[in-house]
């Protein structure tokens, strides 16, 4: 197959997969020029489905960057009301949202991590009021990635720019099942298999879950009427879409008070333009009470910083390593791939879907219940061949879920 002609097919994907696009929806798409030509794709097939509107976002790096490293300290601490008031109205409206990323993993390297931990605090507050309607899938909303220079250069430091985009671009594309013969088909079995394992772990009704490796002694309990899910969501109004592409997982909330042990990541975490490498956490009573990381322990102390549910899980995953994206062999340094070729945790707020009558109570009780709340949702992971994960039930009897990073299940 051509570039061309898996461009057209991943864009395929998005429209039909990863939206479910129908008539008289309507759209809002984030990007940077990077995304332009997918962004294009995508636009007119949704018209060509029948949406309504397209709305774009757009950012550039480059500006990103600059005021980060000259503008005055008050612009990181300035968040205009009326850009949070324009995007929830358009989100009360039913504009879904689709997020096409082209990120530069070492883009804010040269930023003091205080700056950067400033405009996290400042955008998060702000923007809080939107983060429902994803994180309880208010709309339909998917999140893919596209290859940029910057962000092929971080991948394969060693080819010459053109023939490292081709690979990146080769890799995404085997990845997301975009260059089989027919993707949508492919994920439509690949979305069956996922809601297999869902339910297994549903009737399942584990306690807590133990993952073992090395560095790694965790024990993660559940909240009750906890639920598994993974591949395709259901939005409010009951439409089907696939809120990540790839996505591999399997994943549940954990409570936010009742994790102890240690974990150590099994993989580097690209967070907000920086890399965080050879790092860990212990957890007592579900908080983080001590970290260390070989490179950017800075970047870590500002995220746990962020509010009291940074310090806390929100999130659990399980992945097997045999998937296409682990097969590619390489480390994408993109959380969107990486988290998807590894099992992982998320520190910070947690999805409304993993929680029976979660969207009808007050904040307050589901926090009762064990549900983390926070600015952030960061996931980073702990996985692989060497980390066996057991499921144990309220009787003590135990359940191997994924060992030699093969399901047993």
């Amino acid at each position: 197959m051509t570039f061309e002609q898996n461009l057209e097919k991943y864009a395929d994907l998005i429209v039909n997969i990863g939206l479910g696009l129908k008539p008289d929806d309507k759209l809002i798409i984030y990007l940077n020029e990077d995304c332009l030509p997918l962004a294009r794709l995508v636009s007119k097939k949704a018209f060509q489905k029948g949406v309504i509107d397209i709305r774009l976002e757009f950012n550039d790096d480059i500006m990103a960057l600059e005021r980060f490293l000259f503008a005055p300290d008050r612009a990181l601490e300035f968040f205009p009301a009326y850009r949070v008031e324009y995007m929830e109205n358009l989100l009360k409206d039913g504009y879904n949202r689709l997020s096409l990323l082209a990120e530069d993993p070492d883009l804010l390297k040269p930023v003091d991590p205080a700056r950067i931990a400033t405009w996290q605090r400042t955008a998060g507050k702000a923007m809080k009021p939107l983060q429902k309607y994803t994180m309880e899938n208010k709309v339909k909303w998917c999140v893919v990635g596209v290859a940029c220079p910057a962000w092929a250069k971080a991948v394969f430091p060693e080819l010459p720019a053109e023939e490292g985009m081709r690979k990146l671009w080769n890799n995404i594309f085997a990845a997301t099942r975009a260059d089989l013969d027919d993707p949508v088909q492919a994920w439509k079995g690949h979305d069956a298999s996922l809601k297999a394992r869902k339910n297994f772990l549903n009737e399942a009704r584990f306690d807590y879950v133990h993952y073992q490796g090395p560095g790694t002694d965790l024990k993660v309990h559940l909240v009750p009427d906890h639920i598994w899910e993974g591949g395709s969501s259901r939005s409010e109004a009951g439409e089907v879409f696939m809120p990540n592409i790839p996505t591999e997982e399997i994943f549940s909330m954990p409570h936010a008070d009742r994790v102890d042990g240690t974990l150590r990541a099994t993989m580097p975490l690209s967070v907000s333009g920086q890399v965080v490498d050879d790092f860990h956490f212990t957890f007592k009573d579900g908080k983080v009470v001590d970290f260390d990381a070989g490179t950017g322990k800075q970047i870590l102390t500002d995220l746990l910083d962020m509010d009291e549910g940074a310090k806390r899980l929100g999130e659990i995953a399980l992945v097997a390593a045999n998937s296409p994206i682990s097969n590619t062999g390489i480390l994408f340094k993109n959380t969107l791939f990486d988290e998807n070729a590894s099992c992982h945790f998320a520190l910070g707020a947690a999805y409304s879907e993993n929680l029976k009558g979660a969207t009808e109570r007050e904040a307050e009780a589901n926090r009762r219940l064990g549900m983390n709340d926070s600015l952030i949702h960061v996931d980073f992971m702990v996985g692989g061949r060497d980390v066996t994960v057991t499921g144990v039930k309220s009787d003590g009897s135990q359940v191997v879920l994924l060992k030699d990073g093969e399901w047993q299940i």
